[in-house]
Parts: structure tokens; C-alpha cells; sequence
């Protein structure tokens, strides 16, 4: 029988189990650790999940088992935790609508910490209050090197994807994936989402037909070896990116880590783990707070 222990997060009464079981067998990394970590990011993250329908990748038995993707509230879900009703049409699993989790709490962070929810992913967009319309507030340009390019081409095309969103006006930020890759995102002002991926998709070929040894916005696999693909489509309302500050399943416990631009610019290695991460945000805060500026927000260009 899985041990379990009693803890109260906040005034919620919490139940965590096998706390001592290695989720990231390489370094040993337990899901107490995972706990402890996603409880001390929680000043940073939650804002950034804050409205936001939540979809996880859950790793029962760590990050080298089997996983699954999860979108609907669980069976077992407490009352306490905020959840929305959302039409998904299209959707594989037949269905007209999908209970989301939303976080807004440390307790619901921990509560899916303890199902091994390691990896969280976000759309574009949030729900204010009981409203159920979705309000379009981020633009993201996700950026994935096909081999033997890796993440330090990346770095370089997310300084060109970074001047051209500043010439347009908007205040850019970078992260890491926590994989591969690095995601550039803006904070914007439009009246439909259908504008923001018609915008990406302009400077995604933009800078394909400027640099085009190294850039290439098609998703077409043969087109991609030695370039950075400039993923313009991660702005449909449909999907998601990983949040930042979520962990990732890797070998090891890598996050999804704000950058500086200046670390961008040199092109240094741009992989951080979750204790490296911790000190980061301990000694600079928020680099990703500019996504949550209203006064950042900015209308798109056109």
C-alpha cells in the first residue's frame, strides 16, 4: 500500500504519496523533490498559469514510464480546485466539451505534483472570471532545431525573431524549452486570434527568406535538417507550449527557464536544472514578468 502523509498547503488538507519514489532515475530526483520544487517556484509560476485552461504530462512511473497527456479534470479532483467548462470541438477523444483545470493556487500545484503532473502546458490565452471566451494575450514563436543545429542556433535566430518584434513595438521575452529549443513570446492587445497567427506566420517567413540557410518556417520534417524551425502554429487557440518555470521530462530535472537577452545574445549553454532555476529566480526574479505587464501590451502591427 502506497505510504501516504497528511499536509495542509494554505488551509487545504493535502494527501502525498511515495514521496521517496525516483521520478528522474539518472539523478535520483524524487517526487517529494518535484514537490519541494514546484512549492518554491510557486511565486513566479503561478501568475503564469493564472486563467490559463491547464493541459499536464503526467509520469506515473518517471520520466523513463510511460506517460499521457491529460486535459480533463480527474476523477478524484477536489471540490476546491477551479475548474472550466470548454468547448473543444474537433476533439479526438468525441468530445463537445472538456473540464480544464486552472491553477490559481499553491494547493492545486502541489495537488498535481503528487500525481505526477510534471510537465504543464498553457495556451495563448485565458479566461477571465466565470467567463468562458477566450481572451487572446500572448504571441509565442516556438523555436526547434533540427540536427546538427541545436539550442545555440536557436539562440541566434531568437535574436533575429526579438528585432523584429521590437520594431513592431512589442517587449519580447525568451525562454528555454527545458528541451531542445527556446520559445520568444510577447505580450499583445488583439481582437482575435486568428491576427496573431497571421502576424506569426509573416515573421516566421520573413526571416525565413533573410536567413535562409538557417531558418525555415514549414513544418515539413525534410526541410529542417542544420535549421531552426520557426513554429509560427503554436499560436492556434487549439495548442499549447510549455509554461515557463514547468520541468520537463528529460534525463534530468531541466526546466523551462526565462532568459536575459544578454545570455541569449552570447550563446552560452542554455540548459538549467531545477535547483539552478531556484537560484536564478533567487537572485533575479521574474525574467518572464514582462508577459504579465498590461502595460507591455501592445496591438500588432497591420
Amino acid at each position: 500500500m502506497a505510504e501516504r502523509i497528511t499536509v495542509e498547503v494554505e488551509g487545504r488538507q493535502l494527501s502525498l504519496s511515495n514521496l521517496d519514489k525516483v521520478l528522474y532515475p539518472e539523478t535520483g530526483f524524487t517526487k517529494g523533490e518535484v514537490i519541494d520544487y514546484y512549492t518554491r517556484i510557486a511565486p513566479v509560476l503561478l501568475p503564469h498559469l493564472a486563467g490559463r485552461p491547464l493541459t499536464v504530462k503526467r509520469y506515473p512511473n518517471g520520466v523513463d514510464g510511460a506517460f499521457f497527456f491529460e486535459k480533463n479534470a480527474p476523477r478524484g479532483t477536489p471540490k476546491w480546485v477551479r475548474t472550466v467548462t470548454l468547448p473543444v470541438p474537433g476533439s479526438t477523444m468525441d468530445r463537445e466539451t472538456i473540464d480544464f483545470v486552472v491553477v490559481e493556487e499553491l494547493a492545486t500545484l502541489v495537488w498535481l505534483a503528487n500525481l505526477a503532473a510534471l510537465e504543464l502546458h498553457v495556451p495563448q490565452w485565458h479566461v477571465e472570471g466565470r467567463s468562458k471566451k477566450p481572451h487572446t494575450d500572448l504571441i509565442v514563436f516556438d523555436l526547434d532545431p533540427g540536427a546538427p543545429a541545436d539550442i545555440r542556433q536557436c539562440a541566434e535566430v531568437a535574436g533575429w525573431v526579438r528585432d523584429v518584434l521590437v520594431e513592431d513595438g512589442l517587449t519580447p521575452v525568451a525562454k528555454t524549452s527545458g528541451s531542445k529549443g527556446m520559445q520568444v513570446s510577447a505580450p499583445i492587445s488583439v481582437g482575435s486570434a486568428a491576427d496573431t497567427s497571421r502576424y506569426a506566420q509573416d515573421v516566421a517567413q520573413r526571416l525565413e527568406a533573410e536567413h535562409p540557410k538557417l531558418v525555415v518556417s514549414r513544418m515539413a520534417k525534410n526541410l529542417r535538417g542544420g535549421k531552426v524551425f520557426v513554429d509560427w502554429s503554436q499560436n492556434n487557440p487549439a495548442k499549447t507550449t510549455v509554461a515557463p518555470y514547468s520541468l520537463r521530462a528529460r534525463p534530468t530535472p531541466t526546466v523551462s527557464t526565462p532568459l536575459h537577452w544578454d545570455e541569449v545574445a552570447a550563446g552560452q549553454v542554455l540548459r538549467f536544472t531545477a535547483p539552478e532555476v531556484l537560484d536564478r529566480v533567487a537572485e533575479d526574479g521574474d525574467a518572464f514578468a514582462d508577459t504579465l505587464a498590461d502595460s507591455a501590451r501592445a496591438p500588432l502591427p497591420g
